[in-house]
C-alpha cells in the first residue's frame, strides 16, 4: 500500500495491491511541483496506527493530515472524523451535518475523492436503505472494516 505525506502530516492513502501509478497519479493532480521521496521512516506512527485499527485496539485516530480538497470537500471528510467507531451514517445524515441536505450527490463525489480512507472513515458511510455503496478498495473491503468495527464496538445500556 503506497502512502504520501509532506512536512505537515499524512495526505494520501493507496488501497491494498493499487500500483505506484495511482499515488502518482493523485500526487501530480492535487500538489504541483511535488517531488516523490521513497522515505518508509516518516510512515511508521500512521503505519502502526493503523495495524492497531485493524486489530480492534484503536477506534479514532490522531494522525497529523494535510488534506488537498475543496472546502465543500474538506467540510464532508471532517463530517465523517464525527461518525463514532462501530456507526454507519447514510450519504443524506452526512448532508445534513455540513448543513446542506440537498447536496447528497456532492457528499458522494467527496465522499469518492477521500485520500486518507480509514483514517477519514468514508467506509462508514451507507446509502439511506442501508445498502453499503462504493468504496475505493472495493464493497467487500468496506464490508471487512464494517464488521471489524461491529465485532469491536460495546454496547452500553443507557438504563
Amino acid at each position: 500500500m503506497y502512502s504520501a505525506a509532506t512536512e505537515k502530516g499524512i495526505c494520501y492513502i493507496g488501497t491494498p495491491n493499487a500500483p505506484f501509478e495511482e499515488l502518482e497519479r493523485w500526487v501530480k493532480k492535487q500538489i504541483q511541483h511535488a517531488e516523490l521521496i521513497e522515505c518508509a521512516a516518516n510512515f511508521k506512527e500512521c503505519e502502526e496506527a493503523l495495524r492497531q485499527y485493524d486489530r480492534g485496539e484503536r477506534r479514532s485516530f490522531t494522525i497529523p493530515l494535510d488534506l488537498y480538497g475543496t472546502d465543500f470537500q474538506r467540510k464532508v471528510w471532517k463530517a465523517l472524523q464525527r461518525i463514532p467507531y462501530g456507526e454507519t451514517f447514510s450519504y443524506i445524515k452526512i448532508a445534513e451535518e455540513i448543513q446542506n441536505p440537498r447536496a447528497v450527490r456532492a457528499v458522494g463525489g467527496a465522499i469518492g475523492a477521500n485520500p486518507v480512507p480509514i483514517i477519514v472513515p468514508c467506509h462508514r458511510v451507507i446509502t439511506k436503505d442501508g445498502k453499503l455503496g462504493g468504496f475505493r478498495a472495493g464493497v467487500t473491503m468496506k464490508e471487512t472494516l464494517l464488521e471489524l468495527e461491529r465485532s469491536k464496538a460495546v454496547l452500553v445500556d443507557k438504563d
